[in-house]
């Protein structure tokens, strides 16, 4: 087998991101040798770029905050939402190994994750929780711990971080959009340690102190260091190698030269869906086909997709996404997740003929399902307009335009996209729609904002719409009319923020070939596995709780070691 081989490991892991990550630790940890490759110069996926929000059931965390879930709560209230196709196993799987794979995570990584009074996005559903507390956030991290490694770190999104540079946490959120006493000196802080984190800001422009995504990743990294596992960028997967009936490891290009990595124990698929591969979501999902509108990292080409089905595997739910609505800024690489605007008061979306079709509250996967669908159906919503008045200019970020800083202080590329109007119909003609619509629409919202109601779309009904309203506001947190110009729009789009149909697995995360057998020593997680939410979502953090969740039932399935 030496002379077959470039190299011998016990698990090889395909992908970089926090699924990926946390499968080759655990690996580690129960005595194998592991190896993870990343595709691209920079390491943790898309995972480094969310805000590495977890939804956990049933969490240790969660009964110290004081709410007792119920995992039998979780499955029904899972199983209702996702696909029908996706096997009750699966979800079982994931809520019964997620507050396991939560505790040993806690026990093995410097990460240290909360329970949030975070509800989920359809709380009113059996099983679902209104007062929140499966949705789990990092806290920060001390990037200087990763030494040089914190170089190639993947930025932040630019939609998760402040100015685009200063990374921020969930609850430092609310105290500057809100105002909260003492957010200066706050902000102030935040500014100076990174401005005087020297030389290392001039050389990186990173910010060094690790929040959501950056903390999950880096927390990964730094144990993964410690445990001795190597982690080789700019190597991507080229082909698995079958011996004997099973997967003995992969092709991987390194350096210019394909080298053959031996995996004794098995591959572990972790390499993220197709969110930049056009001729993939041409094929697979046409109702999402734009790779510029995905919130997904440049290395989402469906890699790992391909080489699995070179080998017969099975694929489930390709034609889906998560998806959402999102800004986007020409000369970006993908496009800006819009979570909280579209819940503030003050503000609400229109179609091109100046039309409301949605409830703007909603969660942004509902958002970017109705979006799409729209469009589909009648090619008015991408883009759709985000409008908002001169009072939610001044006291709410849109995007990436800022609150307060004036409109000429911002760059050129989002000058260009900011639509204004002294009027609701200068407005109308700046975005090209009929104003005596536009002008319709908006006297009809401003009647029923002012009291509070939505008879439309029940805006601000639902709990979850009320999540990122803005508390001061009353009776309802999300609306209030539209009343002081000038008037600003700016163009909002159906987008998403990853494909999650996938490789067909089983509740062990084993690839399941077109017979539904398992294809021996082959895994997959995260993205690069049909997820199993379907085509739901069923709360904030369903995208990295089971990646997370199913990389360790992988990594332990396939060193023999027991997941629960």
């Amino acid at each position: 087998m030496a002379a077959q081989w470039d190299k011998e490991v016990d698990v090889l892991v395909v992908g970089s991101g926090a699924g990926g990550m946390l499968s080759a630790l655990v690996a580690a940890k129960n005595h194998a040798e592991v190896l993870i490759v990343e595709k691209e110069s920079l390491w943790g996926g898309t995972s480094a770029t969310s805000g590495a929000g977890i939804w956990i059931p049933a969490s240790d965390q969660a009964a110290a905050a004081g709410f007792h879930d119920s995992v039998e709560d979780a499955f029904t209230y899972v199983r209702a939402l996702s696909a029908p196709n996706v096997p009750d196993a699966n979800i079982r799987a994931y809520v019964e190994n997620a507050a396991g794979m939560l505790r040993w995570m806690g026990n093995n990584t410097p990460i240290e994750y909360h329970a949030f009074p975070y509800p989920d996005y359809h709380a009113e559903n059996p099983g679902g929780s209104p007062t929140g507390y499966r949705t789990h956030m990092p806290l920060p991290i001390d990037g200087k711990k990763l030494g040089d490694d914190v170089r190639t770190l993947r930025f932040a999104s630019p939609a998760a971080s402040l100015f685009g540079y200063l990374n921020w946490h969930f609850d430092e959120t609310y105290i500057l959009l809100f105002r909260a006493k003492g957010w200066p000196w706050h902000l102030a802080k935040s500014l100076a340690r990174y401005w005087f984190d020297w030389p290392f800001r001039f050389t990186s422009r990173k910010d060094r102190r690790l929040t959501l995504g950056n903390a999950l990743a880096g927390g990964l990294r730094m144990a993964l260091k410690d445990a001795g596992v190597p982690l080789w960028l700019k190597s991507p997967l080229v082909e698995l190698v079958r011996e004997n009936g099973r997967v003995a490891g992969a092709v991987i290009r390194r350096k210019g030269k394909l080298m053959r990595v031996a995996a004794r124990k098995g591959v572990v698929l972790a390499a993220g869906g197709f969110d930049k591969n056009l001729d993939m979501r041409a094929a697979n999902a046409p109702l999402y086909p734009e790779p510029l509108l995905s919130g997904g990292t440049s290395g989402n080409t469906g890699d790992a997709i391909r080489a699995g089905q070179a080998l017969g595997a099975d694929v489930m739910n390709m034609q889906s996404a998560w998806a959402a609505p999102v800004f986007y800024v020409p000369g970006e690489d993908r496009g800006r997740l819009c979570t909280i605007e579209r819940a503030l008061p003050g503000s609400l979306m229109v179609n091109q003929k100046g039309e409301r079709y949605l409830n703007e509250a909603a969660s942004y996967h509902v958002t970017g399902q109705v979006m799409a669908r729209r469009q589909r159906e009648h090619g008015d919503a991408s883009p759709s307009w985000f409008i908002f008045d001169r009072t939610y200019r001044h006291n709410y970020p849109v995007g990436p335009l800022y609150p307060i800083v004036p409109d000429w202080a911002h760059s050129s590329a989002v000058r260009g996209i900011l639509k204004k109007g002294r009027t609701i119909a200068e407005l109308a003609q700046a975005i090209g729609c009929d104003p005596a619509a536009l002008e319709a629409t908006l006297a009809r919202y401003n009647i029923h904002a002012a009291k509070g109601e939505d008879p439309d779309f029940q805006r601000g009904a639902a709990t979850y719409d009320k999540m990122y309203g803005d508390p001061r506001v009353s009776p309802n947190p999300c609306l209030r009319p539209l009343e002081k110009g000038p008037f600003y729009a700016m163009p909002i789009y159906p987008g998403d923020i990853g494909t999650n149909g996938g490789l067909k697995t089983d509740a062990r995360a084993r690839v399941l070939d077109g017979k539904g057998q398992p294809i021996a020593g082959l895994y997959a997680i995260g993205n690069s596995a049909a997820s199993a939410m379907g085509e739901s979502y069923p709360g904030a953090g369903v995208t990295i709780g089971p990646a997370l969740t199913f990389g360790y039932i992988a990594a332990n399935d396939l060193t023999g070691a027991n997941a629960s």
